[in-house]
């Protein structure tokens, strides 16, 4: 059977997916059951090529299997799931290509929204932007790199919440889904690198807050460039050797 996904919608009114309560019955909405996955997938808990079986995921849902459907066709509409005919889905795994052309199209617009949000961000803004690096380091410093990395992401969707921008928004919203994704695949296989790796992200997330303190939008577009580009680099394509086989043992009497 040949899975047909809906065509594009427009854009949501807001940033951040609104409130929905469960329904008469007590069941959870389509809304909880999509955020549910996403933060599955923002904390690293489902990584790319699991496979979604949706007996599973109803029975975890407390849901008929028509219910979550519909919750895995928005997720490849975002391109965080895959559906695949008789096969059915799974989490996606971005190809070096798709990594490539996620992280340009996040340059292109987290430097725009560092701006507005220089424009319009409260002072309350700020301090809570200060607040989600607090939290990153102390993740960090306990060893809760799932944490961190979630942390990491939230940064910058606060930044796009706060800017005002709901359509650029939105987009960066999927971005971070897909970027998670990625960095499951593609991140430093040793875990000193990504210890190393996020240490330095919270340093060049204090330094953009201070620009942003200053009210310095040049400097902060500047700095998220050089932020983007750094984790970019940091991808490792090649997946490391694999030691040789010992043949005499796998074949040997």
């Amino acid at each position: 059977m040949t899975t047909t996904l809906p065509k594009p919608r427009r854009a949501r009114a807001a940033v951040t997916e609104p409130p929905v309560q469960p329904d008469t019955t007590g069941q959870l909405s389509d809304n909880d059951m999509y955020e549910r996955m996403i933060s599955a997938i923002l904390d690293h808990r489902l990584p790319p090529g699991t496979k979604l079986v949706e007996d599973k995921l109803a029975a975890a849902f407390g849901v008929s299997r028509t219910r979550v459907r519909p919750v895995l066709v928005r997720l490849a509409n975002e391109q965080v799931v895959t559906l695949t005919p008789n096969r059915g889905a799974s989490i996606a795994q971005p190809t070096p290509q798709e990594a490539l052309e996620v992280f340009e199209a996040r340059r292109l617009l987290e430097p725009r929204l560092v701006e507005l949000f220089i424009a319009n961000a409260t002072d309350a803004d700020i301090a809570a932007l200060r607040t989600c690096i607090d939290d990153e380091e102390a993740a960090r410093a306990s060893g809760d790199m799932r944490r961190a990395i979630r942390l990491s992401g939230d940064f910058h969707l606060h930044i796009a919440q706060a800017a005002g921008h709901q359509t650029l928004g939105r987009i960066l919203r999927e971005l971070v889904s897909r970027t998670s994704l990625i960095l499951m695949t593609y991140s430093p296989s040793h875990a000193r690198e990504r210890e190393e790796a996020t240490a330095c992200g919270c340093r060049e997330h204090r330094a953009l807050i201070d620009a942003i303190r200053l009210r310095d939008a040049r400097e902060a577009a500047r700095l998220m460039l050089t932020h983007l580009a750094r984790i970019e680099t940091r991808l490792e394509f090649t997946p490391p050797a694999a030691d040789a086989p010992d043949l005499a043992q796998l074949l040997g009497a």
